[in-house]
């Protein structure tokens, strides 16, 4: 790891994507038609000849039937000790410029990523652990169990475990970090 973060910091998660594939016994083509992106590409990502956008690698996930999170986090193994530099890469969410930045690397008790930039509502989650949103700059829109709530600099959103959320950015600079407890993900 370099001192200053980097390109050789950005996430690699082909091994992961290659393990639960292979666990979940699918082909490449199996996974494309599912995804809907294509099969030497995804060879590409699951070889880390190319790093899919979190749109992609949530495609991916929903085929996989896991996260995006889980995947990222099961690309590397536990680290005791970690310092993720602030100019560390991140990974372009989708095509409206949004970029997402893993802040906790490895099979970790805990995920925290930072959105910076445009976020639409691309979809629902549910998760089965707790998860805390943080706007730190700009302002959000988000909705939880039903409720719709505007977020900005400094206010928080916690969802328990097992509530259905979404958010998008209201505010093209916003900046929000989420952090949940992790699932139980072996790959």
């Amino acid at each position: 790891m370099s001192a200053t973060g980097g390109a050789a910091d950005a996430p690699r998660v082909g091994a992961a994507v290659r393990r639960r594939r292979r666990a979940r016994e699918l082909t490449l083509a199996d996974l494309a038609r599912a995804t809907g992106l294509s099969a030497p590409f995804l060879s590409q990502v699951e070889n880390d000849r190319a790093r899919p956008s979190m749109r992609s690698l949530q495609l991916i996930a929903d085929a996989l039937e896991t996260t995006a999170v889980r995947l990222l986090a099961a690309a590397d193994g536990p680290r005791t000790v970690d310092v993720v530099r602030a100019g560390s890469a991140a990974v372009p969410e989708d095509g409206a410029g949004g970029r997402v930045r893993p802040l906790v690397r490895g099979r970790q008790q805990l995920h925290a990523l930072e959105f910076t930039g445009r976020h639409d509502w691309q979809r629902e989650f549910r998760h089965p652990h707790d998860e805390l949103m943080y706007v730190v700059e700009g302002a959000v829109e988000a909705e939880a169990d039903g409720s719709r709530y505007e977020l900005g600099p400094g206010d928080t959103l916690y969802c328990s475990g097992g509530i259905t959320h979404r958010w998008r950015s209201l505010a093209p600079e916003s900046r929000v970090v989420l952090v949940g407890v992790a699932d139980d993900f072996r790959g």
